[in-house]
């Protein structure tokens, strides 16, 4: 199996890597494991999915205004977003807002800015943000993985939209697609002004690396894994190129989970490349800082969260759903596990005609409300 250097060319990995990783490396996709390939392989999917019909990635609104803002974290960093104001706002009262989040390895354009401008017809403040070290917010090397700063980003977010005089600081929400699904959770864990969460197509990457998809991985596997960075580390310590891993396949796999991010990140359905970015590396964190996943932890303690409460929604058909069957079980009340049929785990990330916004829309006015 190859990770990919920064130009896009091939690195091979070296030899603690086993056959069956780098199987499903060449099939992984982002937000998808590049370990534990038999738990990959075994999990059921929507296995005929028509996976264009309805897709509206890029789709603009006329009945909100969208605005570029930058805003710092608390470590001095810029935070990149797209705000999104209902064109009818009320701008003399205060309204609660929302902070949307792209799946792991995407940016705001993709997927976030399609929820937030959605969020907005139905009368809300959103803001669809670029996490850190992605699209075109502050972090070096670009690409890389840090789940502490990734939490930060909406803590941050939520400074910046209490600085809004139409925006009422104690009625933020968030929105988490994917990866970002439990670096949500992860945020709203350690800030209380977060109010209502709601994560859509949830990965818990820190279990994933752990154990795998159906928590089946080998420990063999995951020790390949750690070593596989810990080799890359020394290799570009000494002036190798920075390699890239996991992220969409960058070409027709074969393998039917690849194969559905395929769809989204490399065709016109929803395919962004940053200018930071190859064509054949966009979507793929560092091999290098991608082991930090295997200390990342976003379900302990969940059920502290309560009495704020959490939406998770899924597809019946993900191959993803038992992370967010694993976040319900973890949670306290108040709860909700939203499924939605016949949906595939990229389904929600911009097929509109499958995405549950009026589910949204009355999570988010029951518990946003005054």
């Amino acid at each position: 199996m190859t990770d990919y250097n920064e130009d896009g060319s091939g690195l091979t990995l070296s030899k603690t890597a086993g056959p069956s990783r780098r199987g499903v490396l060449k099939a992984a996709a982002a937000g998808v494991t590049v370990i534990g390939a038999s738990s990959l392989l075994n999990i059921p999917f929507a296995g005929a999915q028509d996976m264009s019909n309805g897709a509206a990635n890029f789709y603009k609104s006329d009945k909100a205004k969208l605005e570029k803002v930058t805003f710092k974290t608390a470590y001095k960093t810029n935070v990149v977003g797209n705000l999104h104001v209902p064109n009818d706002l009320d701008t003399s009262v205060k309204h609660p807002a929302i902070i949307v989040s792209h799946p792991m390895g995407a940016v705001k354009e993709q997927s976030a800015n399609l929820y937030a401008a959605k969020m907005a017809e139905q009368g809300f403040v959103t803001i669809a943000i670029d996490l850190p070290f992605w699209g075109e917010s502050d972090g070096e090397p670009r690409q890389a993985v840090s789940t502490d700063f990734y939490s930060e980003a909406y803590s941050a977010a939520a400074d910046y939209l209490g600085s809004l005089p139409y925006v009422d600081l104690e009625r933020i929400g968030v929105i988490g697609i994917c990866g970002s699904g439990a670096f949500a959770l992860s945020a709203a864990k350690i800030d209380p002004r977060l109010k209502a969460i709601a994560t859509v197509s949830m990965y818990d990457h820190g279990t994933l690396y752990r154990k795998g998809l159906g928590g089946k991985q080998p420990l063999e596997e995951y020790r390949a894994f750690l070593q596989s960075a810990a080799d890359q580390r020394v290799a570009e310590a000494t002036g190798a190129a920075v390699a890239y891993t996991a992220g969409a396949p960058i070409a027709l796999t074969g393998n039917a989970i690849g194969d559905e991010f395929y769809d989204f990140y490399r065709t016109p359905r929803g395919e962004v490349t940053p200018a930071y970015a190859s064509p054949k590396t966009s979507t793929m964190p560092t091999v290098v800082t991608n082991v930090k996943f295997a200390n990342f932890y976003p379900l302990e303690d969940l059920d502290r969260v309560s009495p704020r409460p959490l939406l998770f929604i899924a597809g019946d058909q993900a191959h993803s759903r038992e992370f967010s069957e694993l976040a319900y079980e973890k949670a306290n009340e108040p709860k909700e596990l939203h499924w939605v049929k016949g949906a595939g785990h990229v389904d929600l990330y911009d097929r509109a005609d499958l995405i549950p916004f009026d589910r949204l829309k009355s999570f988010f006015e029951q518990h946003l409300s005054v």
